[in-house]
């Protein structure tokens, strides 16, 4: 077993997996951003395991706000799993000029960025290690000329590795926001990203559990195939808001397989949205 790191004030890499002392001492300065841009505020979309639709939850959230009336973006942190680009209808590769790394832009305004844009066939595996992940995730940050934005949100890989810590001490992260399904380990999920970001002094702006039912197509009723979820109760152990319940729904994995999903009629995230709008108002 690795020997365990341990750092002070001074000796600080800003490099805290695996340290006993992190989150307790002053974090390393932000990653400036491009100086063409202006992003008023950042949410990371977390989730302690995969496969519980982060991605989804992620670009429900930034077409919501675009519907507000608010400039958004995506920021695609999770470099080995990209999937925004294909939800979003966008194949071409980014271009750049003088100002920086230009991102996509889809139908309704907004701007994404992603790995996917940056790669001669978008269908190639990305197999780089994790510090040149967080590298790259890194400059998205610094690189890209993202202009004035009014949320970006941050799309990260499962789990409390490389990336989310790179993201947590790079990035000015306003809050997160927990991603995760009905089953019976979601109390260990859900408490374990809850955690890291304690631990990381950012603040858990709320809880979206995904695939809690299916809604009968003529009748309208709920059934939990899954059972009774545990979110709920989670999120009142945390003093944590539970944001939405999303169901499974067969038009929003359509959208993202056509890559229209900007175009989706969902209501399930606007209670979110307007929470998150709520909470972020003054920053």
């Amino acid at each position: 077993m690795s020997e365990e790191r341990k750092c002070n004030e001074t000796s600080c890499d800003g490099n805290c997996a695996g340290c006993s002392k992190a989150g307790e001492h002053a974090a390393p300065p932000k990653s400036a951003l491009n100086e063409f841009s202006k992003v008023k505020r950042v949410i990371g979309v977390v989730s302690g395991k995969g496969g519980v639709g982060k991605s989804l939850v992620t670009a429900m959230l930034a077409v919501e706000m675009s519907r507000k009336g608010y400039k958004t973006a995506i920021l695609d942190a999770d470099i080995t799993g990209p999937s925004i680009p294909k939800m979003f209808g966008i194949h071409d590769r980014a271009l750049a000029n003088d100002k920086g790394i230009l991102p996509a832009v889809t139908a309704g305004g907004i701007k994404i960025m992603s790995v996917n844009l940056l790669l001669e066939d978008e269908e190639a595996p990305v197999v780089w290690r994790g510090p040149v992940i967080a590298g790259a995730v890194t400059q998205f940050w610094t690189d890209v000329c993202w202009d004035e934005i009014d949320y970006m949100f941050v799309d990260m890989p499962p789990g409390t590795g490389d990336v989310p810590l790179t993201v947590f001490q790079s990035l000015p992260v306003d809050g997160i926001v927990i991603v995760t399904s009905p089953q019976e380990l979601v109390s260990l999920i859900v408490k374990k990203a809850y955690n890291m970001a304690e631990a990381m002094n950012i603040p858990v702006l709320g809880i979206v559990e995904n695939m809690a039912y299916v809604r009968c197509p003529d009748c309208g009723a709920e059934f939990r195939i899954f059972g009774e979820g545990k979110t709920e109760t989670v999120a009142d152990e945390l003093f944590v808001k539970l944001l939405a319940q999303i169901p499974i729904d067969v038009s929003l994995a359509a959208a993202a397989d056509e890559g229209k999903f900007e175009f989706i009629n969902a209501e399930y995230m606007e209670a979110a949205s307007d929470s998150l709008e709520e909470v972020l108002k003054d920053k």
